[in-house]
């Protein structure tokens, strides 16, 4: 096992830092190393913002969804996906005069644009976790970004042709930290050859079978897919991120330029 994927195999969100500072010399590494990942026509459809301020930490901690421990990271790193630098360029270099010279009709993005951007954004996020882990910090992935739309946005300015994709709380491990990894569903339920393929009923039981060690009855459900969707996919926090999501939607394809 070589180092990358030794660090791969033993990477865990990390929800309690060390209180100690990340040195510039380390934050630089991580993210020099995010922006040389992989990027659609070299564009880097992404913008990062480096968060320290305690304040603005509190803050998230409590907008996304309620999580103290944000507040507690020495860094957050937020990464938004982003077609306005490139439509400001455009405006720069006259692109709509060059369109009307050649009859060709001159939009503003799309959503296959904020897609596109959001894989560029995140694929730029893993390089950072990557490359943060092996300098012996953690960091764990906040989701609950994307809620709050109209919040963020005014919090760190965004510009309409942005989207907040994902935020990164970082910071050294504690000398004590114990890591304890959590099961990874078996590949045979996630990889398949030249096709997608619906599970049947039987795999379901056989991928969920180490899942299901709960009183059922004391949380007034009868299985484990009951839970989960009533913990995650229809809590109080999706709902509010399908809002969000929906919001910036209109805001990316409203006025159009």
């Amino acid at each position: 096992m070589n180092d990358v994927i030794r660090i791969l195999e033993e990477r865990v969100s990390l929800r309690k830092y060390k209180d100690l500072p990340i040195k510039e010399e380390d934050l630089d590494i991580i993210i020099k190393s995010a922006t040389k990942a992989p990027t659609a026509g070299n564009m880097q459809l992404y913008s990062i913002i480096v968060i320290k301020d305690e304040e603005t930490k509190k803050k998230l901690s409590i907008t996304c969804d309620n999580q103290g421990f944000i507040s507690k990271a020495p860094v957050q790193l937020l990464f938004l996906a982003d077609m306005q630098r490139w439509f400001d360029y455009y405006d720069y270099c006259n692109v709509k005069e060059i369109c009307k010279e050649k009859n060709i009709e001159y939009n503003g993005p799309e959503e296959a644009d904020l897609f596109l951007a959001c894989c560029d954004a995140l694929i730029a996020a893993q390089n950072a976790v990557v490359a943060a882990e092996s300098l012996g910090i953690g960091s764990c992935y906040i989701g609950d970004i994307m809620e709050n739309y109209e919040v963020h946005r005014e919090m760190f300015n965004l510009p309409k042709w942005t989207f907040p994709v994902a935020l990164l709380a970082m910071g050294y491990y504690p000398d004590d930290f114990e890591r304890i990894h959590r099961e990874r569903f078996d590949k045979k339920y996630i990889v398949f050859n030249e096709k997608y393929r619906k599970l049947e009923n039987q795999e379901f039981e056989e991928m969920f079978k180490n899942r299901g060690n709960m009183d059922y009855e004391k949380l007034g459900v009868e299985n484990f897919g009951q839970f989960m969707y009533l913990k995650k996919t229809g809590a109080d926090f999706s709902v509010e991120m399908a809002r969000s999501v929906k919001k910036a939607l209109e805001n990316w394809k409203g006025e159009n330029i």
